[in-house]
Formats: structure tokens, C-alpha cells, sequence
């Protein structure tokens, strides 16, 4: 399977991260539609950087097909992910800061907020390549009157 150094957007780009029942077809269907093979591909998890349109789309291979997983925003740099944290935190929008967390086989500084109804956001940045696809602390997330639990993550 291909594993391709990533490019680092200079400016934000957004991720779409899919539940997808058919890896090889999903892939093989987004590298035609984009014209771009996967950047890396490991087992149940395929991940694309597409220059035009700039997007990060990841697939995960289980679930209910053809759901959203996630949705996110790679910036290019901690720095990003804390002007995220800093301009979010002025709304009073309820956040899980990750630093340094492994997930989708890369360490990441991310922040995750909900949205009304439900669907999941990060502003994430890739700090390096990893070979697992989580770690034990991956994508955690709890409110003020619940136990942790785990969430999507890439």
C-alpha cells in the first residue's frame, strides 16, 4: 500500500473524513474523481491530500457506508490550531483540546467542538507520521457532566 510524504497546506484546508463499506471501490472511485492516488493507506483506513479542490479526505472502512465520520480543518501548524482554540474559546463554544494525541496513524495538536446536531469538527495539525492508528488517549472527549468517551479522530 502506498504511504507518500504529505504535503503541509500553507493556508487551512477542510477534511472530510467518510464511513465507507467498500474500501478498495471508495478508493478507487476518489483517486478518479480527483485524479490523485492516496497519500497513505493502511488496513481500514485510506488517506487522501487533494491539492484542487484543497482537501483532506480520509475513509474508514466500517460503519454505516457513506456516512460522515468527521469533519475538520488541517491548518498548517500548532500555532493554527491554537488561534483556532483562543478564537473559538471567545464564542463560549465547549471544546476538547488534544495535544500531541496519535490518531489516524499521525500525532496531531487538535481541538474537536460539536455542532448542534451532533456532527463532529476538529482544527487539527500533523506533527509527524505514526504507525498505529490510535493511542489509548485518542480522541477522548467528555463534558462537564459525562464520563469520557471515544470520538471519531484522524
Amino acid at each position: 500500500m502506498a504511504n507518500t510524504a504529505q504535503a503541509t497546506p500553507t493556508t487551512g484546508r477542510i477534511q472530510l473524513a467518510l464511513n465507507v463499506e467498500d474500501l478498495e471501490a471508495s478508493t478507487r472511485f476518489y483517486s478518479e474523481l480527483f485524479g490523485t492516488a492516496p497519500v497513505k493507506e493502511r488496513d481500514g483506513y485510506v488517506n487522501f491530500a487533494i491539492a484542487e479542490p484543497p482537501l483532506k479526505l480520509i475513509l474508514f472502512q466500517g460503519g454505516e457506508g457513506g456516512t460522515i465520520n468527521h469533519l475538520g480543518v488541517e491548518v498548517p501548524s500548532s500555532d493554527g490550531v491554537k488561534a483556532a482554540i483562543s478564537r473559538l474559546e471567545l464564542t463560549g463554544m465547549e471544546l476538547d483540546v488534544e495535544d500531541e494525541v496519535t490518531c489516524c496513524y499521525a500525532t496531531q495538536d487538535k481541538v474537536w467542538a460539536t455542532a448542534p446536531d451532533g456532527e463532529r469538527w476538529e482544527y487539527y495539525t500533523v506533527l509527524s507520521d505514526a504507525e498505529q492508528m490510535e493511542s489509548d488517549s485518542c480522541c477522548e472527549t467528555s463534558s462537564a457532566d459525562a464520563e469520557p468517551v471515544k470520538a471519531a479522530c484522524c
